[in-house]
């Protein structure tokens, strides 16, 4: 059975590219070509469409805005000239995110990963806290960084440092915004300005956690739960 997708990019060139390489793969039917997201919305609307390469900065409204909008979405590939936004592009959930110009292997590559997940149903739609990793944005470049290789995080004002056993990042986020996507049973939050991931911890003594080489203070607040977490509440 063929895989009915769509193709919404405002760049005509961009356009015959995918559509030629989706006419290559023959898992595929292409059901439209959209030039804007509220063609491609009323495509959607319409028909039973499984897989949409998505192109981001578009007219009136933006490929990112189009998923948002969508109260069940398909299988999203975003094809874009801009990484700054592929963190966004995790958030929503995408399968893949292939940055323009690409190739048709790093194109088969995507929808291959999109068939998967169609195969697999409990997959398509996961679970933040099923995540195995975190992407950030510092020192202008996106940073792909495990869940297990987090020790903690601290919140800088309007920012918030990630610090690993091998480096620390700063990037423009907050912990209240973060820690709505990390997976609960790793991850506690035990001062207002510090989460720490559960396996780093070392011992507690008195109202401080002992991480790494960092003592780190436990809001009053937020002790109990952390000693229940821990099996050790008296």
């Amino acid at each position: 059975m063929k895989v009915k997708c769509i193709l919404v990019d405002d760049e005509p060139i961009a356009r015959d590219i995918i559509e030629q390489y989706i006419q290559d793969m023959p898992q595929l039917v292409l059901v439209a070509k959209c030039s804007d997201a509220f063609e491609a919305m009323h495509v959607l609307q319409n028909e039973d469409i499984s897989l949409v390469f998505l192109d981001i900065n578009m007219p009136r409204l933006s490929g990112l805005n189009l998923v948002r909008a969508l109260s069940h979405p398909p299988q999203i590939i975003f094809i874009t000239a801009y990484p700054e936004f592929a963190v966004e592009g995790f958030e929503v959930e995408a399968t893949d995110y292939i940055l323009k110009p690409f190739s048709f292997e790093r194109f088969v590559k995507a929808v291959n990963k999109a068939l998967r997940k169609m195969a697999s149903p409990s997959l398509s739609l996961p679970d933040p806290g099923e995540h195995t990793y975190l992407v950030v944005k510092a020192d202008k470049r996106l940073h792909k960084i495990n869940y297990q290789d987090i020790l903690y995080f601290s919140a800088i004002g309007d920012y918030m440092k990630v610090h690993t056993p091998q480096k620390v990042l700063i990037t423009k986020e907050t912990l209240k915004n973060i820690e709505t996507n990390l997976p609960s049973h790793q991850f506690i939050r035990i001062h207002k300005s510090y989460i720490i991931a559960v396996d780093a911890i070392q011992y507690i003594e008195g109202n401080q956690v002992k991480v790494n080489q960092a003592l780190l203070p436990v809001g009053l607040t937020y002790k109990d739960k952390l000693l229940e977490r821990l099996n050790q509440k008296d």
